[in-house]
């Protein structure tokens, strides 16, 4: 008689489970205990979504025409506005047949390394990373190669350590500017270096542009898929949530040559279909309507970012870089491990964000969720009285500086 199987399958039972959303989740579990807990683990803007998107849903959700499947690539407008502001914000140009429209950024992610990838292949993955891009990678069989790059370098990764980490088996770099979860943005010279060496590789670029509205200071975004040496090799990856306070709605793309989209949008088709047809006029609205909301949101992550690395760096055995792009700071906290806290002695960034949520009620991300510990990560996507209040929570908790 043989051994009965596992009732879970091991690929997915490997799977770990998403750091920023379980911080999140038990946050939520102790509000609703009644707990004053404020949470800076999950990404996402405290504002609503703009009204004019709103009511763009709402006309959509009246309309019998939204009442049944389309297209699982994306309803044509949307797909042909996300070419055009594709064309005109990464100077990549390409046209509506190049994107593949997916519920939310998560599936973009999903589904361009199940389009890529075979047992075995590498992809270089510069960290600290989103927690989501290796758990992608691994279901679609390939093999996450972390290169990371710390606090002395800006958290930006280097075409030298990039070079140390390739391999024959090397297929896919992963490139993200502005980064989740450290903020960095690399300079138009640091992304035309590191797109042409990947280019002389052979290799595919894999770029989340999702933050690609919020940089800071004068910080210029730079696409690498503005390369042309790179036009057929390179995917860009984005969505509303971020740029639009549109977490809730679920529309992200992912934009590459014609052969990719086509294999993507298969996969799709069996998977999910269409992404729902009032969320994708949202988003249509979102791209095309007015966009005031976007300048005044950045206006205000702005002036959280300011507040938030002042607050982090009065703590003490806290360093914080001063993030130029996204809605992240990503803190070194090194100099506070090995020390008693509250009648406990954390020794890794795990446990003392533990240490943080247990004795100042306040909800943070340790940095083994990204990469190596130390780190912490906060969000200042949420609102300036919770930020100053969860500030001064973690600076009586540990100290100041």
């Amino acid at each position: 008689m043989t051994a009965p199987s596992a009732r879970v399958s091991e690929r997915i039972g490997s799977i770990a489970e998403s750091a920023t959303l379980a911080v999140d989740a038990k946050a939520k579990a102790l509000k609703a205990e009644g707990e004053d807990v404020i949470g800076f683990g999950a990404g996402e803007p405290d504002f609503p979504t703009p009204e004019n998107i709103v009511d763009a849903a709402v006309e959509a959700a009246r309309d019998p025409r939204f009442h049944r499947y389309s297209p699982a690539a994306g309803l044509p407008a949307l797909r042909e506005a996300i070419a055009e502001k594709t064309s005109r914000d990464s100077g990549f140009a390409v046209e509506a047949a190049n994107v593949l429209v997916t519920n939310g950024g998560k599936q973009a992610v999903f589904n361009t390394f199940a389009a890529l990838l075979d047992p075995g292949d590498e992809v270089l993955l510069p960290a600290p990373y989103w927690t989501t891009y290796p758990e992608s990678v691994k279901l679609a069989g390939g093999v996450p190669v972390d290169v990371f790059a710390g606090p002395e370098q800006g958290y930006r990764v280097t075409v030298d350590q990039l070079e140390e980490a390739v391999t024959e088996r090397t297929k896919v770099l992963v490139f993200v500017s502005p980064s989740n979860p450290t903020g960095a943005v690399h300079s138009p010279e640091q992304v035309a270096e590191i797109g042409r060496w990947a280019a002389q590789k052979g290799l595919w670029v894999v770029t989340d542009e999702i933050y690609e509205q919020l940089t800071y200071d004068g910080v210029p975004f730079t696409s690498v898929a503005s390369l042309t040496e790179l036009a057929d090799q390179v995917v860009v990856l984005s969505g509303v949530a971020k740029t639009y306070a549109m977490t809730g709605w679920r529309v992200g793309w992912m934009v590459g040559p014609q052969d990719l989209i086509k294999a993507a949008s298969n996969l799709q088709s069996h998977a999910t279909s269409n992404v729902a047809n009032v969320s994708q006029m949202a988003a249509l609205e979102a791209l095309t309507g007015p966009q005031d909301a976007v300048a005044r949101m950045r206006e205000a992550f702005d002036r959280r970012r300011r507040a938030m690395v002042e607050g982090l760096d009065a703590v003490a055995g806290f360093s914080c870089p001063t993030p130029e792009g996204a809605f992240y700071a990503y803190v070194d906290v090194r100099g506070a491990l090995g020390r008693e806290v509250g009648g406990t002695t954390p020794q890794t960034s795990a446990e003392l964000a533990e240490v943080i949520l247990e004795q100042a009620k306040v909800a943070v991300v340790p940095g083994e969720a990204f990469g190596p510990s130390g780190y912490l990560r906060l969000s200042y996507a949420l609102g300036d009285d919770d930020l100053h209040r969860g500030l001064d929570r973690i600076a009586d908790l540990l100290g100041r500086g």
